[in-house]
């Protein structure tokens, strides 16, 4: 019993219990799961998709806070709770805002990505975070952690290229990432059909358009990047394929390493611009 127990373990992918001598995951495909090299704490740190929207979370506040501190000023008095610790516009460009006049004056394509981590206030951070913890959990669920990053980052640059050609000129926030991850919901749910498929297409569509009203009836929002991103989810949603459908390939864990290496030079890039 105890030798059988050691054989098993979590396959790294799927999180679905395997014998480690399995060449292959009987469920996602993931090739050689029990490797030595899939298994060590580095790696199952990595793969596991549990922690990654926290991770994601955590590193939007960071850049928030760096953001309020870099070029410090004293918090507004204003009695619009929208304008409450607002970082400094000039902070915002420095660590990557996007739009317009960040990319046609100084040719700063990678805002694209860093844009999606920087936000222009408390109540702009916490509805966009919110969003993110409620949605990124489905998201794993029906399409893994790989193609939920994918569809994250995807989606925000995306959205943010459209906005940009639509001339928007200076913006910021992850709701275009956001709206991504409720495209690929928005496609899931209607391409799965039944029960489950429908109420979460239904449930999700509601929120889509609450963003849309939201962003009609609001100034300032960037509806271009809404739009774009959303579209793209549904567009990523339909090319990936969800985990009914469709396991995990080499192609889509390449392109998930792609994302998280250019994130993290994006990111690492704004932070080193803004103190040099």
């Amino acid at each position: 019993m105890s030798k059988i127990k050691r054989n098993s373990f979590l396959c790294p992918q799927c999180r679905k219990l395997i014998s480690r001598d399995e060449p292959r995951c009987p469920y996602c495909g993931f090739s050689r799961p029990g490797s030595r090299l899939k298994d060590n704490l580095l790696t199952r740190g990595i793969v596991n998709g549990e922690d990654l929207p926290r991770l994601i979370i955590y590193v939007n506040v960071a850049m928030y806070v760096i953001s309020l501190v870099i070029n410090w000023r004293p918090p507004s008095l204003s009695m619009n709770p929208l304008g409450f610790l607002t970082p400094d516009n000039r902070s915002l460009l420095e660590l990557g805002a996007t739009g317009a006049y960040p990319i046609d004056r100084y040719h700063r394509w990678w805002t694209l990505i860093t844009a999606n981590y920087l936000h222009g206030g408390l109540l702009h951070i916490a509805f966009n975070m919110i969003a993110l913890y409620q949605l990124a959990p489905l998201v794993i669920h029906e399409y893994g952690h790989q193609r939920m990053f994918i569809l994250y980052t995807l989606s925000g640059v995306a959205g943010y290229w459209i906005s940009y050609w639509a001339g928007v000129p200076f913006t910021i926030g992850a709701s275009a990432a956001v709206c991504g991850l409720l495209g690929a919901l928005l496609y899931f749910g209607r391409s799965r059909g039944g029960t489950y498929g429908m109420a979460l297409y239904k449930q999700v569509g509601g929120w889509a358009v609450g963003i849309f009203l939201f962003g009609l009836l609001v100034p300032g929002i960037n509806n271009w990047a809404h739009g774009g991103g959303l579209l793209t989810g549904i567009l990523l949603g339909y090319l990936l394929g969800y985990r009914e459908r469709r396991p995990v390939d080499f192609f889509q864990r390449t392109l998930f390493a792609g994302c998280v290496l250019i994130t993290v030079m994006g990111l690492g890039w704004a932070l080193l611009s803004s103190i040099v």
